[in-house]
C-alpha cells in the first residue's frame, strides 16, 4: 500500500509536465536564440550528422527521427553510467540493471525500441565502436547478445549523443536494425572543469519475506576535462573519470536458514573504474584536417553468485564451516582509438579513417571452492578470459550538386577485421585435482566455472562493404533520400540492404516524413564460437548448463546449424510540428525480423535417454546453443514534445515530454532439425515472452528544466509500464508492475567558477513489485532484474565542481 501515494504524486507531477506546453503558449513567444546553456543551440536547431550525410540539417529537418542529447543533460544526473543516463531522457532506450547473471552484472546492455542490444549500432564520432567480448548468456534482458558497452565512455568526455530511431543498415552496415547511437566527443581548444559526485542509498527494502532499511552503499565519482589549443585551429581535449562504488543488496530473507536471514547479495556489483579519453584535431594546409581519439578503461567489478549454505558445502567444511558466498570478479579493459584525415579533393569532401577497438574480460572467482578438492581446495581462482578486437577502415566521399534545389551524393567503402578468443583458466577452476579427488563431487569452482582447454578458441573474420547514399531537395517542400549497401563476409557470404526516405513540408510549421528500409545483423563471433559450462538461473534456481557452438557435436545433434545473418524490414511514418519555441515529433514504426538469432532452451538430460547420453559425454546435465529461425514483429510510436520559454525575470524554462509505446510479437519459431528422436523444444514460453514482454510496453518521461542566473533546477518523472520476467510456467512469472520514478536536482551553476548540486534519484523510494516467496525459494532474487529502472531505491547525491 505504501506505493499508492507515491504513484499518485508522480502521476500528478507528470500531468503538470504534460500540461506545461499548453500553459506556456499563453505567454509571449520564446526567443528562438535562447539557450538553457550558453554553449548549446536552441532545441530543434541542433545540427545532426547521424541519419543524413547532407550538411547543415537540424534534427527537425531530417526524414528520420533523431534525438540530440546534450552532454550537460547527461551529466546533470545522479548516475555516472552513460547507459543509465541515456535511458532516463531518451524515450526509446531502456537500461535494466540485472544481478546474479555472471558477467552481465558488470557489463550491462541497453535496448532501443525493445529489440536486442546488439541490434543497435554504436558509433564514436561516426566510426563503428567495438563490442564487448562478453556474450550475455544468462537469463537477463538481451540474452544471447554481444553488444557495445556504453559505460566504457564517460559522460565527462561527451559533447552530445545523437540517437537515430530508424533502421539504417543501408547507411551504416550491420547491427543498425533498431537504430544508431552516435557518441560525439568534446572538441575544445580551451576551458576545462572538474567535479566530484558523492552519493548513497537511503531506502526501505520491502521484500516478500520481510522489511529492512539501509543508509549507505556509497559511490564516489571524480572527473575532469581540459581543452588545449595549438596553432590556428588545433585542439586537444583530455577527459578522465574515476569511479568507486560499493555493492548494493536487495536480496530477500533466506527461508532455508533459521532464523530467516539475508544470505545472498543481489544488486549492483562493487566497482572500481578508471577511464581516460583524448580527442584531437588540427588543420593541415588550407583544406585538410587530421583528427583522432583514443580511450581506455579499466573496470574491476565484484558481484555475487548464489550462496552456498553449510549443508551443501560439507566437502569444504574445514574451510567454510558456515558456508560461503562466491564472488565473481570481472576485470574488463577496453581500448578504442581512431585516426583520420578529411578535406576537399577536386570538389569532393573526403574522409579517410582507421580505427581499432579491443575488449578483454578476465574472470576470477573469489571466496569459493572446488568441492572435488575437498578441504585442500584453493579459495581464489583464475577462470580465464574473453577477448574481442576489431580493425575498421573507412572512406566516405560526399558532394553537393546544383541539381533540383540541391542533390547530396555520398558513397564509400569500409573494411573490417574481427577477432574473438577464449583463454583457459587454471586447472582448479574447471577440473578435478590430479590426485586425491573427493568421490562423488563434481569438478569446477562454485559460482562461476572456469574455461577449460576444451573451451579455448581463436577465430576471426573479415568483411568489406560499399554504399551509395543520395539525398535530394527536389523542391522547397519535398526531400527524397535513397541509399543502398552491399557487404561480403568471409564466414557467411554476401548481403545487401536498401533504404528510401521521404519528407514533405506542407508549411514551415508542419511536415510529414517516412522511411522504408531493409536491414541485417551479422551473427557475432561470440555467438558462433563461445563455449562454456556455467550456472544459469531458471525459475529462480541455478542450473549447470553447457553453452556450445551451433556446429559443435552437441549443438548439431540437438538441432544446431551454421548461423546466418538476421534480416529486417523497417517502415516508419511521422510528423514534425513546430511554432516559436515549441516543437513536436510523432513517429510510428513497424519492424519485421526474420532469421532472428536466439539461444535455445536449456535442454536437460531428463528430456530423453538419447539426450542424456549426448550430454554425459561432456559432463553437463543441460545444454543450449544459438539457432536462427525466430520471426517477430515490433510496432510502436515515439513522441517527443518540447517547449522553451524565456520568462525574463522569472527565468528560462525547458519543458520536455518524451514517450514510447512499443509492442513485440513473436510470429514464428524454427522447426527442430535435431537428429535425436523425439526432437527437443528449442523455444518455449520463457524465451518467447522475454522478447514480447521483457521490456516496457509504455514509457513516458516528463522533464522541467528551469534556470535563473546561476540557479537551476531539473525535475523529471518517468513512467514505466509492466515488464514480465518469465519463467517456464505462468506461475513462475515475475512482474515488475507499473511505476513512476521521480528525480530532482538543484544546481548552483555559473558558466565559470565553483559549481554545486544536490539531487535525489527515485525521490519517493519506488521499487518494482517484489518477487513472491513461491518464486524465490533461496531468498536471493528479491526483485525482478528485468526492471527497466532497476531496484535500488532512493539515491541521494551531492556534486561539487569547478569550471574554468
Amino acid at each position: 500500500m505504501r506505493y499508492r501515494p507515491v504513484s499518485l504524486f508522480s502521476a500528478a507531477s507528470l500531468a503538470i509536465v504534460l500540461a506545461a506546453p499548453a500553459w506556456a503558449q499563453e505567454t509571449p513567444a520564446a526567443d528562438a536564440a535562447a539557450s538553457a546553456q550558453s554553449d548549446e543551440p536552441p532545441a530543434g536547431e541542433e545540427i545532426v550528422v547521424t541519419g543524413t550525410r547532407a550538411q547543415g540539417r537540424s534534427r527537425l529537418d531530417t526524414a528520420s527521427p533523431v534525438d540530440v542529447l546534450s552532454g550537460n543533460a547527461l551529466r546533470q544526473q545522479g548516475t555516472t553510467e552513460l547507459g543509465s543516463a541515456l535511458a532516463s531522457i531518451a524515450p526509446s532506450i531502456d537500461f535494466p540493471r540485472p544481478s546474479a547473471v555472471d558477467g552481465t552484472d558488470a557489463i550491462r546492455p541497453a535496448t532501443l525500441r525493445g529489440l536486442s542490444p546488439d541490434q543497435t549500432l554504436v558509433l564514436i564520432n561516426g566510426v563503428r565502436a567495438n563490442s564487448s567480448a562478453l556474450l550475455n548468456i544468462n537469463g537477463s534482458v538481451g540474452r544471447g547478445s554481444a553488444a557495445v558497452d556504453l559505460n566504457t565512455i564517460p559522460t565527462v568526455a561527451l559533447d552530445r549523443i545523437e540517437v537515430l530511431r530508424d533502421g539504417a543498415s543501408a547507411q551504416y552496415g550491420s547491427d543498425a536494425i533498431a537504430g544508431v547511437i552516435n557518441v560525439r566527443l568534446r572538441e575544445a581548444r580551451s576551458g576545462g572543469g572538474a567535479s566530484v559526485t558523492y552519493g548513497l542509498y537511503n531506502t526501505d527494502i520491502d521484500t516478500a519475506r520481510g522489511d529492512r532499511s539501509t543508509t549507505g552503499e556509497h559511490a564516489v565519482t571524480a572527473s575532469a576535462w581540459q581543452g588545449i589549443g595549438f596553432g590556428q585551429d588545433g585542439y586537444v581535449t583530455l577527459s578522465g573519470e574515476y569511479l568507486k562504488r560499493e555493492p548494493t543488496n536487495r536480496a530477500d530473507y533466506d527461508p532455508r536458514v533459521t532464523p530467516n536471514a539475508v544470505t545472498g547479495r543481489f544488486g549492483d556489483p562493487e566497482v572500481e573504474q578508471y577511464t581516460g579519453y583524448i580527442n584531437a584535431g588540427t588543420g593541415i594546409g588550407d583544406n585538410w584536417k587530421l583528427y583522432g581519439w583514443a580511450g581506455y578503461q579499466d573496470r574491476d567489478s565484484r558481484s555475487a553468485a548464489f550462496p552456498r549454505l553449510a549443508s551443501a558445502a560439507t566437502a569444504v567444511s574445514g574451510i567454510y564451516p558456515n558456508g560461503f558466498l562466491p564472488i565473481i570478479n570481472t576485470k574488463s579493459t577496453n581500448v578504442n582509438a581512431a585516426l583520420g584525415l578529411k578535406g576537399d579533393l577536386a570538389g569532393w569532401s573526403v574522409d579517410l579513417n582507421i580505427a581499432y577497438g579491443r575488449n578483454k574480460i578476465e574472470y576470477r572467482t573469489l571466496n569459493s571452492a572446488n568441492y572435488a578438492y575437498g578441504n585442500a581446495s584453493p579459495t581464489d581462482f583464475y577462470d580465464g578470459a574473453l577477448i574481442y578486437d576489431q580493425w575498421v577502415a573507412g572512406l566516405d566521399v560526399t558532394r553537393s550538386f546544383d541539381v533540383f534545389q540541391s542533390l547530396n551524393v555520398a558513397f564509400g567503402v569500409e573494411g573490417r577485421r574481427e577477432g574473438f578468443k577464449i583463454t583457459p583458466g587454471e586447472r582448479a577452476s574447471y577440473d578435478y585435482p590430479e590426485t586425491g579427488a573427493i568421490a562423488g563431487q563434481a569438478p569446477g569452482v562454485q559460482g562461476f566455472g572456469g574455461f577449460s582447454p576444451l573451451n579455448a578458441i581463436e577465430r576471426g573474420r573479415k568483411n568489406v562493404s560499399g554504399y551509395v547514399d543520395l539525398e535530394a531537395q527536389v523542391t522547397d517542400k519535398l526531400l527524397v533520400g535513397l541509399a543502398g549497401r552491399g557487404e561480403h563476409y568471409t564466414d557467411f557470404g554476401d548481403t545487401g540492404t536498401g533504404k528510401v526516405s521521404l519528407r514533405y513540408d506542407f508549411a514551415p510549421w508542419f511536415a510529414l516524413r517516412g522511411t522504408a528500409s531493409t536491414g541485417f545483423r551479422a551473427p557475432s563471433l561470440q555467438q558462433q564460437y563461445f563455449t562454456s559450462i556455467a550456472s544459469v538461473i531458471q525459475n529462480g534456481e541455478p542450473i549447470l548448463t553447457g553453452t556450445f557452438p551451433s556446429t559443435h557435436p552437441v549443438g548439431a545433434a540437438l538441432g544446431g546449424r551454421p548461423l546466418e545473418p538476421e534480416k529486417s524490414t523497417n517502415f516508419s511514418v511521422g510528423t514534425v510540428i513546430r511554432a516559436g519555441g515549441f516543437d513536436l515529433t510523432v513517429d510510428a514504426y513497424q519492424i519485421r525480423l526474420r532469421d532472428q538469432l536466439a539461444l535455445s532452451e536449456n535442454i536437460q538430460s531428463s528430456f530423453s535417454p538419447e539426450v542424456a547420453a549426448i550430454l554425459a559425454q561432456f559432463n553437463v546435465p543441460s545444454a543450449r546453443f544459438f539457432i536462427n529461425g525466430l520471426r517477430s514483429r515490433v510496432r510502436g510510436i515515439d513522441a517527443v514534445a518540447h517547449y522553451r520559454l524565456d520568462a525574463a525575470d522569472a527565468g528560462k524554462f525547458d519543458f520536455t515530454v518524451a514517450g514510447n509505446v512499443n509492442q513485440s510479437v513473436v510470429t514464428g519459431v524454427p522447426t527442430s532439425t535435431a537428429t535425436v528422436n523425439p526432437a527437443p523444444v528449442l523455444f518455449a514460453r520463457s524465451r518467447i515472452l522475454t522478447i514480447e514482454q521483457g521490456t516496457p510496453g509504455e514509457k513516458v518521461t516528463g522533464t522541467i528544466d528551469w534556470s535563473l542566473d546561476k540557479i537551476a533546477v531539473t525535475a523529471r518523472v518517468s513512467y514505466y509500464g509492466d515488464v514480465n520476467q518469465p519463467g517456464t510456467t505462468p506461475a513462475a512469472d515475475i512482474h515488475t508492475g507499473k511505476h513512476a520514478i521521480t528525480d530532482l536536482e538543484l544546481r548552483y551553476d555559473p558558466v565559470k567558477g565553483g559549481q554545486f548540486a544536490l539531487g535525489v534519484n527515485n525521490l519517493f523510494d519506488v521499487y518494482p513489485d517484489a518477487t513472491i516467496a513461491a518464486n524465490n525459494t533461496t531468498g536471493v532474487v528479491g526483485f525482478p532484474y528485468y526492471s527497466p529502472f532497476g531496484f535500488g531505491g532512493r539515491y541521494l547525491y551531492v556534486r561539487a565542481g569547478l569550471s574554468w
